[in-house]
């Protein structure tokens, strides 16, 4: 096996888990993994510590990357991601532009799903982190482009199902979003201020736009414990919202 992996055990009744990347030595709290064992291996067999700790072999998947992959700066959450896919109704056949790469993580999301995704950064540092991290997903069907999308989508020539736009000045694309999508097509813009909500709001309602919302998503765990079951004192809250437009 040449892929990243996921290790995962149980100590005293808690799951541990490591992400192995590289093949040689992982210096675990439970004895040390020789990763060149996972040559031989597969996704669901073990492999041992040299202190006879039993670790299963597992295959990373997006949530994994988005706690393990390097980041350039905070990502969008996995419950706002699922607010975009679910609402834009993403599927195995969609091409989709994506704007504000930053670390790649919702690319990768994307790229799991859709035939394909072009997605546009201007920053070359974390172009470079963004393209180590979609070969951590093993993802052939990402198109990383180095531009500022306000500048690049005015040339575009191309034509997609969904646009998402992670960037601060989101309302200077969205007037060019309706020549480059096609007719049935979602737009996608995160906000994480009232203020930038609103002005992508405004720039989206002076297109020839035929829905739109905006919506914010809360995430609550539940904690289950001897005492009760209620919802976990720590807990995701605000993050952005998310803007969603079909033309």
């Amino acid at each position: 096996m040449e892929t990243p992996v996921i290790l995962k055990t149980t100590c005293k009744g808690k799951i541990k888990e490591y992400f192995a990347v590289h093949a040689g030595k992982l210096h675990t709290d439970m004895g040390i993994i020789d990763l060149d064992e996972l040559q031989t291996r597969s996704f669901g067999d073990t492999i041992c510590s040299h202190l006879g700790t039993e670790f299963v072999i597992q295959k990373p998947k997006a949530p994994d990357l988005f706690k393990y992959a390097k980041r350039t700066g905070a990502p969008m959450m996995p419950k706002d991601i699922g607010v975009i896919i679910s609402n834009t109704g993403l599927c195995s056949s969609d091409h989709v532009l994506d704007a504000g790469t930053g670390s790649g993580i919702l690319a990768i999301f994307l790229g799991g799903i859709a035939e394909r995704v072009v997605t546009y950064e201007i920053r070359e540092e974390f172009m470079e982190v963004a393209r180590q991290n979609f070969g951590l997903a093993g993802l052939s069907n990402i198109e990383l482009r180095h531009g500022d999308i306000a500048v690049e989508i005015r040339g575009l020539d191309e034509k997609f199902d969904v646009i998402t736009l992670d960037t601060l000045d989101a309302s200077k694309v969205i007037p060019y979003v309706p020549e480059v999508l096609y007719p049935g097509g979602f737009l996608a813009v995160y906000s994480p201020f009232f203020e930038q909500a609103k002005e992508i709001r405004e720039a989206i309602e002076k297109t020839r736009v035929t829905d739109v919302i905006t919506i914010e998503t809360i995430e609550r765990e539940i904690s289950f414990t001897v005492r009760g079951t209620r919802p976990s004192t720590s807990r995701v809250g605000h993050t952005g919202f998310i803007t969603i437009a079909r033309y």
